[in-house]
């Protein structure tokens, strides 16, 4: 189960709960919230919240209002308020948010763009490997 609240204390309301023994797979959108306490795959897209507990498996592209993590997630996030990883999440995808929070014991593999104007920065392709263009070639 995830706590409810965003850090500072701010109250998240998750209407719609897909539950430990659920698997979705395909473009999930909704308006408000959704906790995943079993497995999402493919797209998810709300200007709403979505978070993902202890022992739930996101597996997709999201794109939401804000991101709360305590379980496992590979995909790329796009959050237009906050992305946080609690201290069991594991996150291996590209960020980008206004707002990042990483707890001590999270584990975070990828790249981020974070801030007030991420949105207009954020690269519209993946990021390249710049260290091996650099590198002279043979």
């Amino acid at each position: 189960m995830i706590d409810n609240k965003v850090a500072g204390g701010a109250p998240v309301e998750f209407p719609t709960v897909i539950g430990a023994d659920a698997v979705f797979k395909g473009e999930l959108s909704f308006e408000k919230g959704v906790r995943v306490d079993g497995r999402v795959e493919g797209k998810v897209a709300t200007k709403g919240h979505i978070a993902v507990s202890q022992g739930g498996h996101l597996q997709a592209d999201v794109d939401a209002g804000s991101i709360i993590i305590d379980g496992e997630v590979k995909g790329n996030l796009t959050a237009s308020d906050r992305i946080e990883l609690r201290k069991s999440a594991r996150l291996k995808g590209d960020v980008v948010a206004g707002k990042l929070l990483v707890a001590e014991g999270a584990a975070f593999v990828g790249h981020c763009t974070i801030g007030p104007d991420a949105h207009k920065a954020a690269p519209a392709a993946p990021p390249t490997n710049r260290i091996a263009e650099a590198l002279p070639r043979k």
